[in-house]
């Protein structure tokens, strides 16, 4: 490709609303143009980009087995309302009419349309297993838009779905979609984990999530550094104390804390450590009646230590706080007769149902709220003040310096962005869709199935937050949108310029290189500075005088210095380096 025939539109400065790199590094580089909130226009270059990242995809999918096929973006309301997600999905699931007036969705995944077609087709376990993907236009009314293509409405996303028999056989295909996925974040070039994950209200125990780290990344992935355990925040297991409790050493005391409504104004203000300290959250569950109305409520009481976090993920597991939520104000004072900020488990107006986090069921003489403002109650004790908890569990997000689960080393935490996902959805799908297939015993059975994704348009931000400096992006070569650009200087007033430059181009277009060559006769500077940005990673520069002593100049983009490169050789040295 030559620059002259070719779109390319940079821009010294990112747009105001760039909130982070990739979304300004690629407005800057013309990779998109922004078109509405969360929707963008992929120009030529990002698209380059874009196409590459589905070619690997599409190799290595077909390659584990998998048949390439396309569902409708428009979709019908009456295959979602089967499964119930057409009222349960919310807000970020579009929903249209038609001149009719008849219920359609804008699909965001279509689990419930590859249901409705294997329903149709699939007859027999003969003709299992299956596993279809398609690459197509997803759309999700995210709330706040943001972070460019990271969080848009509409993007591009890879997604399979594999059916099979039994149980066994679909974690076969499993399997061989996880090892499909890190040969294809192997190929590109990324640095990245596979990460045990929830699977939330799907189910089941297999869930892999793949992280791109990047220090901007919206996900805590929790890692052990002396073995290969790995997990997202949701997942990762808070392993039961192993020292016992100690025996209780302080009185139970009514201390005043006047204006003191946390933890650590607590701790600082009674001069000990966070650790010693309880927070109580308030949560509720609601039991509703045939119509959809509350019939009954129940308040629970979780106890963490103070210096951890709760995880949403892991109390929602606790047996009956499923589908949980916040209590309300007016609920907190009916059973603690107090506001949030001075709560605890001593003296209520009404019982309670407790949880106690692992850490602080081992904890003594702690200290938490006296249920009435301005004082907090130390020297708190199980077995003395409190009957020992009945309900134990792990409530809490892991920090730095837990021991693994693997029982090999302590926890690290990392950031990452989340561009693929893996799971197993057994029969969620077909058993509410009535998918089923005549099994060797002659009887009807559901299909088991299994959903993996990849978020296309997603990955060449999550690369470009991994790798680039101050001048712009730095592609791996798999996915740049050019491997090589060719820079002459000043072609139109030096001949043998540009007959080099030409020679070289034909060269590398007859290896099957993707080289740019940048015949626009800009100044070297510009033209430098414009290829910087967009991130090509292998820059051959061909000028008069380096020319005149048989010489180029190649400089990687992550070198700080050109390399003399003989000119007769230069295209030898170039397919080297390539690898080809």
């Amino acid at each position: 490709m030559k620059a002259s025939q070719f779109f390319i539109s940079t821009l010294k400065e990112a747009p105001a609303d760039a909130e982070i790199v990739s979304h300004q590094l690629m407005m800057r580089a013309g990779m998109i143009k922004k078109l509405g909130a969360g929707i963008y226009n992929y120009m030529p270059m990002g698209l380059r980009v874009i196409r590459k990242v589905e070619a690997i995809v599409r190799e290595e999918m077909n390659r584990a087995g998998a048949v390439e096929m396309t569902m409708p973006v428009i979709q019908p309301a009456e295959l979602w309302q089967e499964t119930g997600r057409f009222e349960k999905m919310g807000p970020e699931l579009l929903r249209i009419k038609d001149r009719h007036g008849r219920d359609f969705v804008v699909q965001p995944t279509s689990e419930e349309v590859i249901t409705d077609v294997m329903r149709q087709d699939i007859k027999s376990y003969k003709q299992l297993p299956k596993n279809l993907y398609q690459i197509q236009t997803k759309f999700r009314d995210e709330r706040r838009p943001r972070f460019g293509l990271m969080r848009g409405r509409e993007f591009i996303m890879k997604d399979a779905y594999s059916f099979d028999r039994d149980q066994t056989a679909a974690k076969v295909s499993y399997q061989v979609m996880a090892a499909a996925y890190r040969r294809i974040f192997d190929r590109f070039g990324l640095t990245y984990r596979a990460v045990a994950a929830d699977s939330g209200a799907i189910g089941g125990d297999l869930s892999e999530e793949f992280q791109v780290i990047a220090a901007t990344g919206e996900d805590a992935i929790v890692y052990c550094p002396g073995s290969d355990y790995a997990a997202n925040m949701e997942k990762a297991e808070a392993l039961p104390p192993q020292d016992e409790r100690k025996a209780a050493s302080q009185p139970l005391t009514k201390t005043a804390t006047p204006g003191q409504a946390t933890c650590a104004d607590v701790a600082e203000l009674l001069s000990i450590p966070l650790q010693s300290t309880v927070k109580s959250l308030v949560l509720a569950t609601d039991e509703l009646d045939e119509a959809g109305k509350v019939k009954k409520t129940q308040v629970w009481l979780l106890l963490l230590r103070g210096d951890h976090d709760m995880n949403e993920v892991k109390v929602g597991k606790v047996p009956g706080l499923a589908g949980f939520r916040f209590a309300t104000l007016p609920e907190i004072e009916e059973h603690f007769g107090c506001k949030p900020g001075y709560l605890g488990p001593l003296n209520l107006k009404k019982p309670v149902k407790l949880v106690v986090d692992r850490e602080v069921a081992v904890m003594a003489d702690w200290v938490c709220g006296a249920n009435e403002i301005d004082f907090h109650t130390t020297g708190v004790n199980w077995g003395r003040d409190l009957p020992e908890p009945e309900l134990v569990a792990d409530l809490r997000n892991v920090v730095a310096g837990d021991p693994s689960p693997d029982g090999k080393g302590a926890l690290a935490i990392e950031r990452g962005i989340e561009v693929g996902h893996v799971f197993y959805l057994g029969t969620k799908y077909s058993q509410a869709m009535n998918a089923t297939f005549l099994g060797e015993n002659g009887k009807p059975q559901f299909l088991e199935m299994g959903c993996y994704g990849i978020g296309i348009t997603r990955l060449p931000a999550a690369a470009i937050e991994q790798n680039h400096d101050a001048k712009g992006i730095i592609w791996p070569d798999a996915i740049a949108p050019f491997t090589i650009v060719l820079c002459p200087i000043s072609p139109d007033r030096f001949p043998e310029v540009k007959a080099a430059s030409d020679k070289l181009y034909a060269g590398l277009i007859a290896a099957g290189v993707d080289v740019m060559l940048d015949d626009r006769n800009e100044r070297p500077g510009a033209m430098f500075a414009d290829w910087e940005l967009i991130g090509v990673p292998h820059r051959v520069t061909i000028g008069d005088r380096a020319l005149k002593e048989g010489q180029l100049e190649y400089q990687h983009r992550r070198d700080a210095e050109s390399t003399k490169v003989d000119a007769a050789g230069a295209l030898e040295f170039l397919k080297a380096k390539l690898g080809i």
